[in-house]
């Protein structure tokens, strides 16, 4: 039998939807359509729909299915379910990233692989299926589900328990051991702005060896973008 996500991806791939304009809009960059005005309507709107129906799937997914939990750790757990990295994966897995219409600049710009154009065309995608099968919650609930499944659950805990910059350090510890333990190193600059509302540049080394970099308005903020980026990097190469 086929496996409901492989539907999903059937539905997506050959545009079996009822009313093909639905799938078109929710494919279609507002880039696209500022280059051809008479597509008409983008996916921004239908974006806003899948958010919110996606919120609502995966809080209910994870009541139901965590009844020991407690709000302030199902409230994470969500939030690590369907932030924009988990989304874009799934964009990935069922075909999106060859479906998306997009400006010629946001190709240049490497939209295909853009995790924040993924995950929105992704909500897009779901909010357009939902009102293609009449609104009926139920029968999105069925092919969304099984992509929940999909994630691990340690990942999803990992990620709900740990901001990005324990999160490094805690990869570092498990993978580069060392006594006395390995710690990130953080090496933070003043780059510029003005008084009222400065920048700072952050890079993040493990044994002399650069992880990461990021910007931020503080140190903290700079901080946690080097670590986000590095975390980027170890899952970009395999390590996560």
């Amino acid at each position: 039998m086929v496996r409901k996500q492989e539907k999903l991806v059937e539905i997506i791939q050959k545009a079996k939807f009822n009313d093909d304009s639905l799938l078109r809009s929710a494919l279609t960059h507002r880039s696209y359509v500022h280059e051809h005005p008479q597509e008409g309507e983008h996916n921004e709107r239908l974006e806003f729909l899948g958010d919110a129906l996606l919120t609502y799937l995966s809080g209910d997914y994870l009541y139901n299915r965590h009844p020991k939990v407690g709000e302030d750790e199902l409230t994470r757990r969500r939030s690590a379910l369907v932030d924009e990295k988990q989304l874009s994966r799934f964009a990935l897995e069922v075909g999106l990233d060859k479906k998306m219409r997009l400006g010629k600049g946001a190709i240049r710009e490497g939209g295909y692989q853009n995790p924040n154009l993924l995950s929105s065309t992704f909500e897009a995608v779901v909010a357009a299926f939902y009102l293609d099968n009449n609104s009926d919650i139920e029968v999105l609930r069925n092919v969304i589900e099984p992509l929940f499944d999909s994630v691990p659950e340690e990942i999803v805990e990992f990620r709900s328990n740990l901001d990005p910059i324990n999160q490094l350090q805690a990869w570092v510890q498990r993978h580069i051991p060392q006594n006395p333990p390995n710690l990130p190193k953080y090496i933070v600059t003043k780059t510029g702005g003005v008084p009222h509302a400065p920048e700072f540049l952050s890079e993040v080394f493990v044994d002399n060896k650069k992880y990461g970099k990021g910007m931020g308005k503080n140190t903290r903020g700079a901080k946690k973008a080097a670590a986000i980026d590095a975390l980027n990097n170890l899952e970009e190469e395999g390590f996560i």
